[in-house]
């Protein structure tokens, strides 16, 4: 009987070092940034951990299963872009994490990520801004990232503003043109220019770009 108990005592113990040496202490911080509709899953690796490699899987809020992210299996990097299943603005979408050691054929927990929303999460950068002077006056040139571009198409648009003698002056430019000449210029005047990206349809709008000035003669 007491050989009986040691016996089932020792597999137990071994059982449990077995478990706790197969057991990696899961990702931390894992969460979404997301630029332009550019949807990248970040995380921080697990204390003193090395040579560690990562796994990334995706579901869609309200479904059961999750997916594996092909291009994010076995990694060595913190992050994983997301965009390509992201992709639908209408959506919210979770992500998990999981570390795993080749060395020792261990794995970690899986570490979620909070809701994330494409339309409602992502940050719109400023425009780029290009003013010169021509004979009509002052040409005004503005431009979104090509990645926002690429995603929203004729949903973006421009809010313009126009500083000068202590005055602003708001413009908006429409889908399409990127273009706008200011006429009827005070003469040797500063004139300083910001825009800002805006997308109508999800009710977003970036920062203002830097001033850009200009003097007329």
């Amino acid at each position: 009987m007491t050989r009986l108990l040691l016996r089932t005592m020792l597999l137990g113990n071994l059982a449990f070092c077995v478990t706790a040496q197969e057991m990696l202490t899961p990702p931390g911080q894992v969460k979404f940034t997301s630029i332009n509709y550019r949807n990248v899953l970040h995380w921080v690796a697990p204390t003193n951990s090395t040579s560690l490699h990562y796994n990334v899987q995706y579901k869609i809020y309200g479904e059961m299963d999750w997916l594996k992210v092909s291009s994010c299996q076995g990694i060595r990097r913190h992050k994983c872009d997301l965009s390509n299943v992201t992709s639908d603005t209408t959506e919210w979408y979770y992500a998990q994490v999981q570390a795993t050691s080749v060395a020792s054929s261990s794995k970690s927990a899986w570490a979620l990520s909070p809701r994330f929303s494409p339309r409602w999460d992502t940050k719109i950068s400023p425009p780029d801004v290009k003013i010169n002077s021509s004979k009509q006056g002052i040409v005004i040139q503005v431009k979104a990232a090509r990645l926002l571009v690429h995603k929203m198409h004729s949903s973006v648009e421009y809010k313009v503003y126009v500083l000068h003698n202590g005055k602003e002056d708001m413009y908006d430019i429409t889908c399409c043109s990127h273009k706008l000449t200011l006429t009827k210029l005070n003469p040797k005047t500063q004139y300083c220019v910001q825009a800002e990206t805006v997308i109508f349809r999800h009710m977003k709008s970036s920062d203002r770009s830097s001033a850009k000035c200009i003097t007329t003669p």
